[in-house]
């Protein structure tokens, strides 16, 4: 079984993160897309929603949709969430399975300083995507953290670009502004009948 790792706050779902799922499904030739939404990315410091709104959100998102499905060992586990501890969960969850981290273009770069990228790199290929504007990915990156034959087992996943994102979402909600045509009617409905949702991001906003 292929299953796409498809890590992310999820600050909330959007149409972005469900065309990118459904993209990789197709251009990588996927049995299923495993949304593992954070915990507490190790990376961001603004605080996050809590984890029950955004998997309530995500399982809303998906419901429809019998290639997609929730992990939620991250949100099960205290302290950051590093991708090398959540693979190697997933690993012992789903030993059959062949796994492909999804990864976008712009975070290529920097991935040889993620915690243990090599193992990441033995745990799960690399499906990395990028979007209208950029035309080749720069491979020798990883020059540091996988062997050329396994680089030769990476898949690039060229999309077009869709500029939705969770910030604008979050702002547009504080602002009283309509988020229709953004994400799924059920997490518009879900969000709107939870009125403190995004309170925290009020200061983010003023």
């Amino acid at each position: 079984m292929r299953v796409g790792i498809f890590g992310g706050s999820f600050d909330p779902v959007h149409f972005g993160h469900l065309f990118l799922a459904e993209y990789c499904l197709e251009a990588c030739e996927l049995d299923q897309i495993l949304f593992v939404p954070a915990g507490q990315p190790p990376h961001k410091s603004n605080r996050l929603t809590a984890g029950a709104h955004r998997l309530t959100m995500l399982k809303l998102a998906i419901a429809d949709h019998p290639g997609f499905a929730i992990s939620e060992v991250e949100l099960n586990r205290a302290g950051p969430s590093y991708s090398v501890d959540t693979l190697e969960q997933l690993a012992r969850d789903l030993p059959s399975a062949e796994m492909f981290l999804l990864l976008g273009a712009d975070m290529l770069q920097d991935f040889p300083n993620w915690r243990q990228p090599q193992r990441i790199c033995e745990l799960a290929k690399l499906a990395v995507v990028f979007r209208d504007g950029m035309t080749k990915l720069d491979w020798s990156v990883l020059d540091s953290v996988a062997s050329s034959a396994r680089r030769r087992e990476f898949v690039s996943v060229a999309m077009p670009r869709m500029d939705i994102s969770s910030t604008e979402i979050r702002r547009r909600v504080v602002g009283g502004q309509s988020i229709r045509y953004r994400t799924p009617a059920a997490v518009i409905d879900y969000i709107h009948s939870t009125p403190d949702i995004y309170s925290h991001a009020v200061k983010s906003v003023e």
